[in-house]
């Protein structure tokens, strides 16, 4: 019996969730994904230093030295060129956090890293740029899809944002399913059947919108507990799993069926709730203002974020002082 790792891969492009090299090159899977508490981890590990160093030297050839949001920039491309060695696929690279409420430093900040990956001679084809589903990260990514810049909106949390970055172009979308179950367990909810997890229930539903509408966005479930997620979205477009869990289905030898397929999905006519056309900017705010979950958790997204840019950044310049 080949493993459940196997099984998935049948169905689902399999995605490292991680900014581990050499895991990376031991997983053998199709893309990457990284953020920056991902980055953090890998600027913080002695193997990966020279990634550093490679950063700084990119900023100084492009007459940047000595500037930290250049260095962090060329460090997260420097990092992504690095992981595209090991793979056949795409990288998420991900733009500063703190601009998540901001439509033009994001696209500008968007255009920087593309630059930064033309110098290192990474084709464009193979990099997504990563932002968070706020309004202006969606707007900012219907702007970047016409340019023909790739985009993966993450921190997705709900159907509003799903349908809104989709219907603006977005490349990928990134539904999170265990920050989601989380936030229900906190609150009482206990689970004693994988499909009653509200995670998985809820990129169930994104799924079957965006496939039920013709909408060719991909559909990237994230953020996994445990492997039994996962296994309940076999047959997602993709699905971005850690190294841990990655290793569990890969020594799993039991029999794994498909719960996810856009060939069975019935075309769907917009109901009342959620419109034809993407939500206007008044509908969507409203949207996740009105689901206490969502909102939640994208804004506990972003800050979590936004700390670890500021830790990577920190981290530079102590190395910088030290040198």
């Amino acid at each position: 019996m080949i493993s459940k790792r196997q099984q998935l891969e049948q169905w689902t492009t399999v995605v490292a969730d991680t900014g581990d090299l050499e895991r990376i090159a031991e997983l053998r899977p199709h893309d990457a994904t990284t953020n920056p508490s991902l980055l953090l981890a890998a600027a913080r590990d002695e193997r990966y230093r020279h990634l550093l160093d490679q950063a700084r030297e990119l900023a100084r050839e492009l007459g940047h030295e000595g500037d930290l949001t250049w260095c962090t920039d060329a460090f997260a491309c420097v990092a992504g060129q690095a992981v595209l060695s090991h793979i056949p696929g795409l990288v998420s690279t991900e733009v500063d956090a703190r601009l998540s409420f901001d439509t033009a430093a994001t696209v500008a900040k968007a255009r920087r890293l593309m630059a930064l990956y033309r110098e290192l001679e990474v084709p464009a084809e193979r990099v997504l740029i990563k932002a968070a589903a706020t309004w202006e990260g969606i707007q900012a990514a219907r702007i970047l899809e016409e340019e023909g810049v790739r985009c993966n909106l993450t921190l997705v949390f709900s159907a509003e944002q799903a349908l809104a970055a989709a219907e603006a172009g977005a490349t990928l979308i990134s539904p999170f399913v265990g920050r989601i179950q989380d936030w229900h367990v906190k609150r009482g909810l206990e689970i004693t059947d994988i499909n009653q997890d509200p995670g998985v229930q809820s990129v169930r539903e994104i799924f079957h919108l965006l496939k039920g509408r013709g909408l060719n966005t991909i559909v990237m479930g994230a953020s996994f507990r445990n492997a039994a997620q996962i296994e309940a979205l076999a047959g997602c477009d993709r699905l971005t799993i850690s190294p841990a869990l990655l290793g569990e289905l890969a020594e799993d030898d039991g029999a794994l069926s498909r719960c996810l397929d856009p060939d069975t999905v019935v075309p769907a006519e917009p109901d009342g709730a959620l419109p034809a056309r993407a939500l206007n900017e008044a509908r969507f705010r409203w949207s996740l203002n009105d689901n206490p979950m969502a909102c939640d958790l994208l804004s506990d997204g972003i800050r979590r974020f936004a700390a670890d840019q500021r830790a990577l950044e920190s981290l530079l310049t102590a190395e910088d002082i030290a040198a």
